[in-house]
């Protein structure tokens, strides 16, 4: 029960879906309504999932409590009070005394050592700095100040506030929290509601650990955060819960990328795609298709790559429908579907090829389908969305796509496949001519589709193409509300000249330079002119390696993105 003055919101701190914690029971592949395989089918894809002996534990995810209080920061009990410093609240006066009226308090009930503590480590207040005393004195039994850098209007610096907080809480096994920020009473309300949201959601992304695939996994003491001066109410409950929504999308996009290839196999990816469904049938439904099924729709380009392996393709259609009222704007999210890429038989060799990383290459898939999940939770009015994933490995065999092979795309478009290590743009080909299909207005894909993105920006930005100055202005406001990084590159039509084949429409692969460039006018020939289209190469951005494992990148800009759209809808 939440005291009077504060608003409380729990919700787990991940959402690990059923069937990744177990085999699936059984996997859809006709077309809707869903029904059972053959049992052919089945059994080899059981078979395949097995690989190894490799089952993920069904972990408890733990509950994360969040309040927002308007209470004494002195007289607040619990583990660990952090306050949130910039660089200029760590002024002094020529006492050696905070000016900074928060902290000045803090500190006078201390006797001056927080002024103390904080110039003989040296902590000024700068990003990623933080300090923790354990101290009598207060209701607390730690304080700590936490580096917030200079004044921002980002949310990085706030997400950054919650992880932090999360990390002294799993040093010290703290079990409640408390955040407060030192200067918070020049905020608007509408600033005042994005920073408990960068806040919440820094926390429970940094409370979260996948250790689906370990053998032993310590539970974390953590079980509650309070959230003190950035006001109470309605609105601020909606938001923190908005906070638990998106990020419970973001850590199944983790843990959809984490999961290892011997587990994660196309058909298991549609089964997650079916449960998103049937999770929340109250708006959405599912269609999954084999590879016949996509053989009569002429998928030629996805089947190509399909053809090699043992796991058969599934494609992925998730549809959501608001409850009620009008349905004014339709979109579709394509996300690249890879669950694992050899290559082909241009296979991945040498230095840097980072075959062993190749889980990864379904991370635009992982994105589609978290935002599917979070929607699924915040049910937002206005709007229809197609999420579609071509499902698929890309393996070497006897009856396996070779270079030089000709395939054909589902608009008649003919391919020469002079690279079958650049499969992704083939498998987006159809997904991209299916989602234009469906009477949508905009469209977003997401792929982890060249290394040249990466050369260009690095490991922490995605490369934007679109023709859409329009779109890109949407999708960019929604970036700077969710703080992933994105970068518009050009769309520059001279290089499709490399693209020339002399025996089909096109080839599959240019020069090497502008790779990321020439792979975005590959895809646009496969999208209705007609239709508002942005390409996302987020092959960066997908896997952070000093943590080893998927960021879930995306999820959040998509969510921002689909509820501008249903909330602007005319």
């Amino acid at each position: 029960m939440a005291a009077i003055g504060s608003i409380l919101v729990c919700f787990r701190a991940s959402s690990s879906s059923p069937f990744l914690t177990r085999l699936p029971s059984r996997l859809h592949f006709a077309a809707f309504p869903l029904r059972s395989p053959t049992r052919k089918l089945m059994s080899q894809t059981l078979t395949r999932a097995t690989l190894g002996l490799t089952h993920p534990s069904n972990i408890e995810t733990p509950k994360i409590c969040f309040a927002a209080k308007d209470v004494d920061v002195t007289e607040w009990k619990g583990d660990i009070l952090a306050v949130g410093v910039t660089e200029k609240d760590l002024a002094k006066d020529a006492n050696s005394r905070f000016e900074n009226v928060i902290l000045s308090k803090i500190d006078s009930k201390l006797g001056g050592l927080l002024a103390e503590a904080s110039s003989e480590e040296d902590f000024s207040g700068k990003v990623g700095q933080s300090t923790v005393l354990r101290i009598t004195g207060l209701g607390s039994k730690r304080v700590s100040l936490i580096g917030l850098g200079q004044l921002s209007s980002t949310p990085a610096p706030f997400k950054g506030l919650g992880e932090a907080v999360v990390a002294a809480a799993k040093s010290s096994q703290a079990s409640s929290v408390a955040v407060v920020l030192a200067s918070s009473e020049g905020l608007s309300a509408p600033s005042k509601l994005s920073t408990a949201y960068a806040i919440a959601s820094g926390a429970v992304l940094g409370l979260f650990e996948d250790n689906r695939y370990k053998s032993e996994a310590k539970k974390p003491a953590l079980q509650s955060i309070d959230i003190i001066g950035l006001g109470t109410g309605p609105e601020l409950e909606k938001k923190l819960k908005y906070a638990g929504d998106v990020s419970s999308g973001i850590i199944f996009g983790r843990e959809l990328v984490n999961s290892p290839a011997n587990v994660l196999t196309p058909g298991v990816l549609a089964e997650e795609a079916a449960n998103i469904a049937s999770t929340y049938s109250d708006v959405f439904t599912a269609k999954i298709l084999n590879a016949e099924q996509c053989e009569e729709l002429k998928m030629g380009s996805y089947l190509g790559v399909a053809a090699a392996s043992a796991n058969p393709p599934h494609f992925i259609h998730l549809c959501y429908k608001p409850l009620s009222g009008p349905v004014n704007a339709k979109l579709a999210l394509v996300g690249k579907g890879l669950t694992f890429d050899s290559g082909g038989y241009n296979i991945k060799t040498g230095p840097g090829c980072s075959i062993e990383l190749m889980k990864f290459d379904m991370g635009g898939s992982a994105a589609v389908l978290g935002t599917a999940k979070a929607l699924g939770q915040i049910k937002p009015p206005g709007v229809e969305v197609h999420f579609i994933v071509a499902a698929c490995e890309n393996m070497i065999s006897g009856t396996g796509m070779r270079p030089g092979d000709v395939v054909t795309a589902s608009n008649g478009k003919t391919i020469e496949v002079n690279n079958t290590d650049a499969e992704g743009r083939l498998t987006l080909a159809d997904a991209l001519v299916y989602a234009c299909n469906q009477g949508v207005e905009k469209i977003i894909d997401l792929a982890t589709l060249t290394g040249a993105c990466v050369v260009a920006l690095g490991p922490s930005i995605a490369g934007v193409f679109t023709p859409s100055d329009d779109l890109a202005k949407e999708v960019f406001e929604a970036s700077d509300v969710s703080g992933e990084k994105l970068w518009r590159l050009p769309l520059e039509e001279s290089y499709w000249e490399s693209m020339k084949s002399g025996v089909a429409d096109m080839v599959n692969t240019g020069g090497r330079q502008g790779g990321a460039i020439i792979a975005a006018l590959f895809l646009k020939q496969f999208v209705d002119e007609k239709v508002q289209w942005m390409h996302i190469d987020m092959a960066g951005p997908v896997w952070n390696d000093k943590k080893r494992s998927g960021t879930g990148f995306g999820v959040a800009t998509l969510v921002e993105w689909i509820l501008k759209n249903g909330s602007n809808a005319n």
